[in-house]
């Protein structure tokens, strides 16, 4: 077999490297470390990173705002707020597999900018929407620059996937930090003037994304070869996986929300921090558990993230209150920071030289679970009790532990991905291990000598110099702090004394005008000083390699 496998030509080398050694990974990594193609493609991959985060919190913020603002400020019936949420949906599901094909045949950086302007336009159409003709449209444009938008940057983060099996842990700890921080940001904008400026803040966020993207360096990755087949056909498995899985979560989290808003009576801001710390998890482990991928697989992560799921569900049925929900709702958060890395990596070792097309099918396959399980949870609620609707949606969660690691095997992907030189865990991806003593020849021959210096980190200072500029951040942080303290603006002294309510933010002595922005304000950066110190940790803690 070994004999064999020397005398095929260089691309069926290149395939069975892609099949047996990198399950299908978008590109082989055969540049030296400190190359300045590697510095690149790194620069590349950190302007994809920045633009996903501006983009991805207009995109969940305007999710959660839009039909509370099409029922007060257009009047909007319940069916009508349905429609223009579905318009939406239903233009970026038929869009996106289209997406993926521009975005193989085209620059993709210039697909992507095109979607993130196409949405800037999005969300400046709801600016000056004063009827549902023109919300629909703005709807329209949202769908559009949306699907082009996603499809693109992941096939772009997907360029590195050979060479740093970490970068679409990457990919979504960069969004969820986007959609958190804009979550604070702008509900906290909408309590201060109103949608519209929201709308406006979020149009110029996504204007920033595109400006990021075009400015970001050429592709300089060599594409993988192509496998036989559809890409379809071959993804298939994991595209019914997707969607029954996303179908199940998308239910519990309408059904919790429901539950919030009309079982506990929680305002929207008060919703929102409930589901703040689940969406901070999500921010910050994506990376952390992907050594976890590396050590014990794709397979096992995969199964136990499906329990760790369903037991949320279970325990939400008999949550007392909207603390012990919020605590729960982080067991989801840990297990979607598992599973939707893994699900994007698979994708696209398996889509080849077609990754596009791959992260198009699988985007429509996300949305249309999404769809089915928003109807599901709606028949759910009207018709069963809270507990069983939980229990029955818990069950159907329960399946993706023996579906979705399924899928995986039946992508004929590996099990345990090569290791990243940037997490400092498992062998790195320009010498991957060998899979079976047949297959381990060509691979070993086509690998390069492992660089020996260290792959070029998103923070590259040593811990000591986080921590003093974290020192610093809260020394200057500590004097505002006093300072607004003394003239009575200061959010964090009336959360220790109990004159504001942590949950809806009413405040004993209310303010407005310039002062209430400058409280707000205050508020914001708490949250921000927060995270900077849960990042800081974190990075810390990371093995170097070599390690």
């Amino acid at each position: 077999m070994s004999e064999h496998r020397r005398a095929i030509d260089a691309s069926d080398k290149a395939l069975a490297r892609i099949r047996c050694v990198t399950g299908g990974a978008a590109m082989t990594a055969a540049l030296p470390a400190g190359s300045d193609l590697t510095t690149r493609a790194r620069r590349r991959e950190g302007r994809v990173l920045l633009a996903a985060a501006l983009a991805n919190g207009p995109a969940e913020l305007l999710d959660f705002i839009l039909p509370l603002w099409a029922g007060t400020a257009l009047g909007a019936s319940a069916t009508q707020v349905g429609v223009l949420i579905a318009v939406e949906l239903a233009v970026s599901v038929v869009v996106r597999p289209f997406a993926g094909i521009q975005a193989d045949r085209f620059e993709r950086r210039h697909v992507a900018a095109a979607g993130a302007l196409i949405y800037a336009l999005s969300c400046a159409g709801y600016v000056v929407a004063d009827s549902l003709p023109l919300a629909w449209a703005a709807a329209v444009l949202g769908g559009l620059g949306g699907a082009l938008f996603w499809v693109a940057v992941r096939a772009m983060v997907g360029e590195r996937l050979a060479e740093d099996s970490a970068v679409y842990p990457r990919l979504t700890s960069a969004e969820e930090t986007g959609a958190w921080v804009s979550f604070v940001a702008g509900l906290s904008l909408i309590g201060m003037s109103g949608y519209r400026s929201v709308f406006l803040a979020c149009a110029c966020a996504c204007l920033a994304a595109a400006v990021v993207l075009l400015s970001a360096p050429r592709r300089v990755a060599s594409p993988a070869p192509a496998l036989p087949g559809s890409v379809a056909r071959r993804l298939r498995p994991m595209l019914v996986a997707v969607a029954v899985t996303m179908a199940a979560e998308a239910a519990i989290a309408l059904l919790l929300l429901l539950h919030l808003q009309r079982h506990f009576e929680l305002e929207i801001l008060q919703i929102a921090y409930v589901f703040l710390p689940g969406a901070i998890a999500i921010a910050v482990l994506p990376e952390r558990l992907h050594r976890f991928v590396l050590r014990y697989g794709r397979v096992r992560v995969l199964a136990l993230a499906s329990v760790l799921s369903a037991v949320f569900a279970v325990g939400l049925a008999w949550a007392p209150n909207p603390l012990v929900i919020a605590a729960l709702w982080v067991l989801s958060g840990v297990a979607w920071a598992a599973v939707i890395p893994i699900q994007q990596a698979v994708v696209a070792e398996a889509s080849g030289a077609q990754v596009g097309r791959g992260m198009g099918l699988y985007e429509s396959a996300v949305l249309l679970g999404t769809l089915a399980g928003s109807l599901l949870a709606g028949a759910l609620y009207d018709e069963l009790s809270w507990p069983v609707a939980c229990l029955a949606t818990a069950a159907v969660i329960l399946t993706g532990a023996g579906l979705v690691p399924w899928s995986v095997r039946a992508l004929g992907v590996v099990d345990k991905p090569a290791g990243s030189a940037e997490l400092g865990v498992g062998t790195p991806a320009s010498m991957p291990e060998p899979v079976s003593g047949p297959t381990a020849g060509p691979a070993s021959e086509a690998a390069p000598e492992p660089a020996g210096v260290p792959a070029e980190q998103h923070d590259a200072r040593p811990p000591r110099s986080r921590f003093r500029s974290l020192g610093q951040h809260s020394m200057i942080f500590l004097v505002v702090q006093i300072v607004l303290a003394a003239i009575d603006l200061s959010w964090l002294r009336d959360l220790g004394t109990g004159a504001v309510d942590p949950l809806s933010n009413t405040r004993d002595v209310p303010v407005d005008g310039l002062a209430e922005v400058v409280y707000h304000a205050g508020r914001i950066w708490a949250f921000v000083l927060v995270i900077d110190v849960v990042w800081t940790v974190v990075t810390s803690l990371r093995r170097r390699p070599g390690r």
